[in-house]
């Protein structure tokens, strides 16, 4: 059954290596790395032959229990595969029972992993697709609607360019990037040398050097106009470690700064909610009383720091440093004077 499984997940995989418009025409090794490389994080080609891959195509196309009807044709003149009808996916087939059941096997896996450091950005997510399933493995269950409501979130644009960033970061390729900053009337051309990929927020974020001012920026994807990469590659620096670029930092921004010590003392029940889901790897418990909790981080203090304490309005006081006590206090006084 677990090749059963294996097989449902592959042509969603093979389905959307084909929807990739920076990667057209696939070839059967193209299609064949992808596969390896998102069911066994390793695109070397021993886990999956190209045979495995054709008998794909071929069910895709033509087997009726699939019900696809993938219009997959090959192009002579690109030398790879290609959907004739370039809207069609299976995404907008509804899930049968087989489908469903090879989201279980991925998930249940994707679930084992989930406290390993390469997981852990993604706990929420896999720990939702856990617990959805939990709740009903039903195709279509109506009690989910009627007694059960997850977060409605819109998905922002950007996802479409993350292969070939991926792709660009682990081959080294530069990227020529077209990118609008809110704010700004015509989209910037960059040139950039991709470093690393992280969420936040629900949204991608590429740190990357950028070649004209010579240092590394960070780019929203939902703000990305055009983005490919270039055949040109780059020397990735020894010093960018990506496992502690963000150690010290909250949110997406980093600075270049020592990280300070942040002490905040948060009323009692507040403070229960921050014990429960710390605010920053860094948080320990200093002192507790029946009144407040206070803890403290070792952290840069960055635009994203401050909204968040601001978010607690009068449950939270700044102790130290001066700084951020400071900054909390003029943020506050702007707000109030606007009612008076």
């Amino acid at each position: 059954m677990a090749s059963n499984k294996h097989a449902l997940l592959r042509y969603r995989i093979i389905d959307k290596r084909l929807r990739n418009k920076y990667k057209p025409y696939p070839t059967i090794d193209d299609l064949m790395a992808a596969c390896e490389e998102a069911l066994y994080g390793s695109d070397m080609g021993d886990a999956i032959s190209k045979s495995t891959i054709e008998k794909d195509l071929r069910a895709m196309r033509e087997d009726d229990e699939l019900g696809y009807h993938a219009p997959i044709k090959f192009s002579k003149k690109e030398k790879g595969y290609f959907y004739e009808d370039a809207s069609y996916s299976i995404d907008d087939i509804p899930l049968n029972d087989d489908d469903l059941s090879a989201i279980q096997f991925a998930a249940r896996t994707l679930y084992q992993f989930r406290d390993n450091d390469m997981f852990k950005q993604f706990r929420f997510a896999i720990d939702k697709i856990f617990n959805r399933l939990n709740i009903s493995s039903e195709v279509k269950d109506e009690a989910i609607v009627q007694f059960v409501q997850f977060d409605q979130m819109e998905a922002p644009s950007g996802g479409e360019y993350l292969p070939t960033i991926l792709s660009a970061i682990k081959e080294k390729l530069k990227l020529n990037l077209q990118y609008k900053s809110f704010g700004k009337a015509l989209p910037s051309q960059n040139i950039v040398h991709p470093y690393l990929l992280k969420e936040y927020k629900h949204r991608w974020y590429l740190i990357c050097f950028h070649e004209d001012k010579k240092k590394v920026i960070t780019y929203g994807l939902d703000r990305v106009v055009k983005l490919e990469a270039s055949k040109e590659t780059y020397v990735a620096p020894k010093e960018f470690d990506a496992a502690s670029f963000f150690k010290y930092s909250f949110g997406i921004t980093q600075i270049d700064e020592a990280p300070v010590e942040v002490v905040l003392e948060f009323k009692a029940l507040q403070g229960e909610y921050i014990k429960t889901q710390p605010l920053h790897a860094s948080q320990q418990i200093v002192k507790e009383s029946k009144e407040t909790i206070t803890v403290k981080l070792k952290i840069t203090i960055t635009h994203e720091l401050v909204e968040q304490i601001l978010s607690y309005g009068a449950n939270v006081k700044v102790i130290q440093p001066d700084k951020l006590k400071g900054l909390i206090i003029e943020k506050h006084s702007g707000a109030l004077s606007q009612y008076q």
